[in-house]
This record gives C-alpha cells, sequence and structure tokens, in this order.
C-alpha cells in the first residue's frame, strides 16, 4: 500500500495539534465564561424578589441590570491592554476574582442606589474578561478556525442559561428565609463563589502563550506559532490611537451594539417573559428558562462550524441575525402563548446568541498584536453600552404600557440593522479576504476546515 502524501501527513499532524489544544484550553474557558455570564444576569432572577422586597420599578431595575456595562465601557479597553502586557493568566484570574467577591456584595443591596452602585462595580470588575478571551484564543487559533471555537466559548451564555436557570430558581424557592434572608441574597453569595474559585484555577492552569504550553511537543509548538506568524504577514499592524481611529473598529462596534442589544434584551427579562406567558411558580419559570438556552447552544455551535466549514462569514451572520429578528417579533406577537412564545424566544436566543459568536470573527481577522487588544476591547466595550441600553428600554416601555411587547419589536429592529451592517462589513471594500463571502462553494469544500 503506498504511503499517505506528505501534505496529508501535515494536515493530520496540524489537526492533532489543534485538538490537543482544544481540548485542553477551550473546555476550561468555556467553564470560566459559564460562571462569569451566571453572575452577570443572575439578577434577573434575583428580580422576580428583590423589587418587591425593596420597593424597586421596572425602570429602576432596567437602569441597575443596565449599568454593568457603563462600567463596563469606561474600563474595558485599558484592561485589555494590561492583559497584552502581563499575559492573560494573572489578568484574567484577578478580573474573575474580584467579580466574584463584588457578586457576592450584592446580596447586601438595601435600595436604588446600592443597587446601582454594586451593578456598576461589577461591570468594572469584569472589563476586560470577553475580549480577553478572544484576545487570547487570537494567540492560538488562526482566522480559519475561529467561527466554531468562539461558537464553542459562546455556549457558555447558553449553557449558563441551562444551568444558572433552574439553580437559581431553585435558591430563590428553597433558600428564602433560611438564617433569615431572602432567597435573592443567597442567589447573589452562592452564585458568586464559583467565580473566585475559578479566578484561582485560572492562575494555577492557563498558559500565557504557545510557548509555554509544555503540554505540546516542540514541533506543534513551531507549527501553531508558524501558522500565526504565516497569517500574520499580510495583515497590517497599527498603533493603538490608529486602531480606536480605524473606520472598521467603528462599524464593527456598531454591528455587535445591534447584536447585543438583542441578546440582552432577552436574557435579563426572560423571566419575566416567562411570568408573562402564564407561569407563576418561581421554580417553573427557572426550568422552562433553561429551554431557549439550549436551543441556543446547539444552534450556535452548528453556525459556527458552518461557517468555519465553508469559510464563509456574511450569510451565516446575516441568516443568524434575520432569525432572532423573527423569534421576536413572533414572540412580541404572542407573548401569553407558553408554547407559541416559549418557541420563538428560543429561537430568537438562537439567532442573537449565533450572531455574536460570529460577528468576532471579522475583526480577529483583521486586527494583530496590541491593535488587537485595544481594538477587539473597544468594540466590545462599545458594543455592550447595548447591554444598559437594552434592559433599560424594555424597562420603561414596561413600566409605560404594562406589558414588553413593544420593546421586543425594538430590539427586533436592531438586529435587522445589524444584519444590513454586517452586509457591508464582509463587502470587498471593508473587509480582508479571510471574512469576505466565499461565492464558490467547490472553493469553499476545497479550503474545508473540519
Amino acid at each position: 500500500m503506498a504511503a499517505p502524501p506528505d501534505s496529508e501527513v501535515a494536515g493530520a499532524r496540524e489537526q492533532r495539534a489543534y485538538r490537543r489544544v482544544t481540548m485542553r484550553l477551550v473546555p476550561f474557558l468555556f467553564l470560566c465564561y459559564v460562571v462569569a455570564y451566571l453572575d452577570r444576569v443572575n439578577v434577573g432572577f434575583a428580580k422576580l424578589q428583590m423589587l418587591h422586597d425593596l420597593g424597586m420599578s421596572d425602570t429602576a431595575y432596567g437602569i441597575g441590570a443596565g449599568i454593568f456595562f457603563i462600567g463596563y465601557f469606561i474600563f474595558e479597553v485599558p484592561s485589555n491592554l494590561v492583559l497584552h502586557r502581563v499575559g492573560a493568566r494573572s489578568w484574567i484570574a484577578r478580573i474573575m476574582v474580584t467579580w466574584g467577591v463584588i457578586s457576592i456584595l450584592m446580596m447586601f443591596v438595601t435600595g436604588t442606589t446600592s443597587f446601582y452602585v454594586l451593578r456598576f462595580l461589577l461591570g468594572v470588575a469584569e472589563a476586560g474578561f470577553f475580549p480577553g478571551i478572544v484576545l487570547y484564543l487570537t494567540q492560538w487559533y488562526p482566522a480559519s478556525r475561529r467561527a466554531q471555537i468562539l461558537s464553542l466559548f459562546l455556549t457558555g451564555v447558553a449553557v449558563s442559561g441551562v444551568i444558572g436557570g433552574p439553580l437559581s430558581g431553585w435558591i430563590l424557592t428553597s433558600m428564602s428565609g433560611v438564617a433569615g434572608w431572602a432567597g435573592w441574597r443567597w442567589l447573589f453569595l452562592l452564585e458568586g463563589i464559583p467565580s473566585i474559585a475559578m479566578g484561582v484555577a485560572t492562575f494555577l492552569y492557563l498558559p500565557d502563550t504557545i510557548e509555554k504550553a509544555t503540554w505540546l511537543s516542540a514541533d506543534e509548538r513551531q507549527l501553531l506559532t508558524r501558522n500565526l506568524r504565516d497569517e500574520a504577514s499580510g495583515v497590517e499592524h497599527a498603533s493603538v490611537l490608529a486602531t480606536l481611529r480605524d473606520r472598521r473598529v467603528l462599524l464593527y462596534s456598531s454591528i455587535t451594539f445591534s447584536f447585543v442589544m438583542g441578546l440582552y434584551g432577552i436574557t435579563f427579562w426572560l423571566p419575566q417573559l416567562i411570568l408573562t406567558m402564564g407561569v407563576a411558580d418561581t421554580g417553573r419559570v427557572g426550568l422552562l428558562s433553561g429551554i431557549p438556552s439550549a436551543v441556543a447552544a446547539v444552534v450556535t455551535v452548528a453556525l459556527g462550524r458552518s461557517s468555519d466549514r465553508f469559510q464563509e462569514r456574511r450569510w451565516h451572520l446575516i441568516g443568524a441575525a434575520v432569525l432572532a429578528a423573527t423569534g421576536l417579533i413572533v414572540a412580541g406577537m404572542f407573548g401569553t402563548h407558553l408554547v407559541i412564545g416559549l418557541t420563538a424566544i428560543s429561537v430568537a436566543m438562537a439567532g442573537a446568541l449565533s450572531t455574536i459568536a460570529l460577528v468576532w470573527t471579522l475583526p480577529t481577522a483583521a486586527l494583530r498584536g496590541a491593535s488587537a487588544a485595544a481594538g477587539i476591547a473597544a468594540i466590545n466595550s462599545i458594543g455592550n453600552l447595548a447591554g444598559f441600553l437594552s434592559p433599560y428600554l424594555i424597562g420603561v416601555v414596561k413600566d409605560a404600557t404594562g406589558e414588553a411587547t413593544f420593546g421586543l419589536y425594538a430590539i427586533a429592529a436592531f438586529m435587522l440593522v445589524g444584519a444590513v451592517l454586517s452586509h457591508r462589513a464582509t463587502s470587498a471594500s471593508w473587509a480582508p479576504a479571510a471574512v469576505q463571502p466565499v461565492r464558490d462553494a467547490s472553493i469553499a469544500l476545497a479550503t474545508n476546515v473540519p
């Protein structure tokens, strides 16, 4: 039997190397994100009891839920530049321990002012985590492999919903009154502790660079480094200030803002939307809230894998955005019907989460080095200002009308705006070759990255 061609041997060796990296890093980073996202959005479940206990309005809740992103916005770029300088291991560990402590302190909220202050500080503490992980992954994987990897990482959002919904519902009902504390106070305490533990684990486990990954062979480290070096040879390394003025950064920020409007509009108000569907029991609300998250996890990974397989970004991204908008509109129309409403919200969350995973393939293919640290952080911080506006918008609408329907229509419109901007961002005049649409299916299959 003839020996396989050298190209096949090299391809198999490369595939094994990336598989080892994925198995070593992605499950751990995924778990970190599950814990992080749970601390960010568990306030949506705490709301079911906290507002009544503290006499707060839906508008006040919307402001407090969203003010997290103001602190996040202010400190995002500086945090990512520090990470680029000192390394991911120590800085991500610092972020996780700090936000875990502040999340626990949320149990001591006594009114609107303390709620706002602690939510703001939680945003300051977490600033740099998500863009830091995105930047870290770009230091291991070339652009052609990132959609699937980012999708796997971002399913942490969905899994935090699958786990966090039932868990939060159980804590609210089962721990209420224990030691004289309300269930929502126990919620912040018990869900803040894992963040501190994962922060310590990050410092002990995570390698800063490929060169420090002793679990890879010397040949594998050279292979991975060479792939990134070859890819970077065709990309301009701009200064930090030049990057922040780059028109692409502004465009990517606008797209991210539009898609984050959809994701957080759903996430922060999901428990309330399920209540509107006629589910009164807090525990059942927690269980049902896991369904949209589970659907989103499956769809996000599938679309990310498909995008890498065919090396196509534009229509995957636009299709996910349209899917989310359609789900939001249907949820608004049939929001009081449990089966239709929950199905529509599941579709909306699947589309919204998929857009977040796919949109990050654009800037990570265009930016390198310190400019990547600044650009990714700027895009994420500006985009995440939608995390302030989205829950606030729905809260105001709900206080004014008694229902969240028109708020859902508004964030559906943002998803469609994001789809239009995504078409622009993947045109030849804006995007690097790595993110331009592949028009010939035969070319796509020839460049298939499993």
